[in-house]
């Protein structure tokens, strides 16, 4: 009789982890060869301007201080961002190009801040000096107040005829969480420094509309950007400025054609006319005999060229650091850790003769600033440090610029937010009213398990404070130093108040007003070079994602990249939350995050 075989069983995860790790590397290996494929349908070609080349310039998403192009895993999106360096130094070449003839403008969903939107108007009016034109066209169902105020800069500007406008004023909006945190049985300790009254970025988490010290920094500030705003439109487009704030309150203009009544727009265009326009600039028979090239490109290449040289033989005597964002020791924004690296290195090159330190930030992490701080102290020693405030310079943000020789803003620029808080939450009572977990602890000493989960005492709060006004007291005292105050002068305008950059020039917190390649030509200047080679740091890098894009991006329409995988409102509020994680330590940090609309 013969002996059965015994069937083997097989388990069940013998089968299914093989097979799926096998799947992962299957569907990776094929996503990286068609990757690969793509690139090289769309390998990058020699740059080449050809003879009356117009630049097509698309300002259609955010613009910040540096040119990035990644993928973002966290919002399924592609971020594609020209820096501001990059399109004034882009601007500043097509002014001296030759082959260049002018600019065509598209403006639809504009997004930047206030003085990132006046340097652009004060780059285009100077390219436009050189004689050559640059005609602006409107073409989405809704143009902002911001967008209007870039594209009055143009020589001529056109719109959509059924365009919607928004030119109402200025106006923000804040959110307040008490009702919310009530109802979690949240409860937010709050520790500011004693005198600190207009320092109001913790106010939503106690009150439930502003306080009457934020509301009034909010509408003088508000006020006076509204005014510089008013100022440079009325100039470009010869209208007096009281009479356009008229127009605003009684919202004369709704939609384009109430724009070219009110002379704010030249003409209502369909956009093929607004191209047969240019044709003829160019004493072309026909429209699509046009050449044109994206101004990201042209703009991007340039900046590369010039960066490029000095990875040969020539050597830079002008530095540029660019440093956007909240102030953290790592992270994805501003770092400590980044920030000292480049100044340091600024610092040590011989060939360096002058530092301009870009700030475009909100502030942060008291530990950081200070981190910084000393590094820009530490280089002002040795080789004059120019600071250029970008949208915003507040709080941690002026913190790090203290010690500057030197400080430019725009006039639209938000600074100023010398100030310090800290936030405690305390979750016990939520823990144990919403899901019923209690706590109890055993300690070796009164203090030892300050944790979130029970209220501070009074003798903790105590002790949290003055912490608070101790680094509120050394940072009225790194300005008073680096600014030639006193310390007493500059508690007066300090205690938490936002300024603009026109107002903190009259105060004594900033020096000059200006962008940045004003910062860079005083650089110029006070180095005393007979020519002027500015290195940008971050250095750039080769960026295969960023070439494809601007291939794609010049490719037959039927191609197209989708460049934002969230709704612009979620990925703000994304990015706020992902902020809080942030607070960690003392805070110097702007009131609040301002929002205009």
């Amino acid at each position: 009789m013969e002996k059965k075989e015994e069937k083997k069983k097989v388990s069940f995860w013998r089968i299914f982890w093989p097979s799926l790790i096998a799947a992962a590397v299957v569907s990776i290996g094929g996503f990286l060869f068609w990757l690969l494929v793509i690139a090289s349908l769309f390998q990058e070609q020699p740059f080449e301007v050809k003879e009356k080349t117009v630049l097509h310039m698309k300002l259609d998403g955010a613009i910040g201080e540096r040119t990035d192009t990644s993928f973002d895993p966290n919002t399924l999106s592609v971020n594609d961002q020209v820096g501001l360096a990059t399109i004034l130094h882009g601007l500043r070449k097509a002014k001296v190009d030759k082959k260049i003839k002018g600019i065509f403008l598209e403006i639809d969903g504009l997004n930047c801040g206030m003085a990132t939107a006046r340097e652009l108007r004060t780059a285009i009016n100077d390219f436009e000096s050189s004689g050559k034109f640059v005609v602006s066209y409107y073409k989405g169902e809704y143009i902002s107040t911001k967008a209007l105020y870039v594209s009055t800069a143009a020589n001529e500007s056109y719109g959509f005829p059924t365009s919607n406008i928004q030119f109402l004023g200025l106006g923000s909006e804040r959110m307040f969480y008490k009702k919310m945190l009530d109802k979690l049985d949240v409860e937010m300790q709050v520790i500011r420094g004693s005198n600190n009254d207009f320092k109001s970025a913790v106010e939503p988490f106690f009150l439930e509309k502003m306080s009457d010290s934020a509301r009034h920094q909010a509408q003088v500030y508000m006020d006076g950007l509204w005014s510089d705003m008013l100022a440079d439109i009325a100039k470009d487009r010869k209208l007096d400025a009281a009479e356009l704030d008229s127009m605003a309150g009684r919202a004369d203009v709704r939609d384009v054609r109430d724009a070219v009544e009110k002379k704010l727009i030249g003409a209502v265009k369909y956009r093929d006319e607004v191209l047969k326009i240019i044709a003829k600039k160019l004493k072309l028979k026909k429209a699509s005999e046009i050449e044109f090239m994206s101004f990201s490109k042209y703009a991007k290449n340039r900046f590369k060229e010039d960066q490029k040289r000095f990875e040969e033989d020539e050597e830079p005597n002008i530095a540029v650091i660019l440093a956007e964002g909240g102030i953290s020791t790592s992270g994805d924004e501003m770092t400590s850790r980044e920030i000292c690296k480049l100044i340091r290195k600024a610092r040590e090159e011989k060939s360096v003769k002058a530092v301009v330190f870009r700030v475009n930030s909100p502030g942060g992490s008291a530990l950081a600033s200070d981190e910084i701080w000393r590094e820009v102290k530490l280089t002002n020693k040795t080789k004059p440090v120019i600071v250029s405030m970008g949208d915003v310079a507040a709080s941690g943000g002026y913190y790090v610029a203290a010690p500057a020789s030197i400080i430019f803003a725009e006039p639209t620029t938000i600074t100023g937010s010398i100030g310090v808080f800290g936030v405690i939450p305390y979750t016990g009572d939520m823990l144990e009213n919403k899901l019923g977990i209690t706590f109890d602890r055993v300690t070796t000493n009164k203090h030892s398990a300050m944790t979130t989960n029970r209220r501070l005492t009074e003798s903790e709060m105590k002790i949290i404070q003055e912490e608070v006004d101790d680094i509120y007291s050394q940072f009225l005292q790194r300005v008073a130093t680096g600014r030639g105050l006193t310390k007493e002068d500059v508690n007066d305008i300090a205690r938490g108040r936002v300024w603009t950059g026109r107002d903190a020039q009259r105060i004594g917190l900033v020096d000059k007003l200006g962008g940045l390649q004003d910062a860079i030509d005083y650089a110029v200047k006070k180095a005393k070079v007979k020519s002027r080679k500015v290195i940008y740091y971050p250095e750039i890098e080769e960026n295969p994602l960023q070439t494809l894009l601007e291939q794609l991006d010049e490719a037959d329409a039927n191609v197209r990249v989708e460049k934002t995988g969230m709704p612009e409102e979620l990925r703000h509020w994304y990015a706020q939350i992902r902020r809080l994680e942030e607070f960690r330590g003392i805070q110097m940090r702007l009131p609040y995050e301002l929002r205009i609309y």
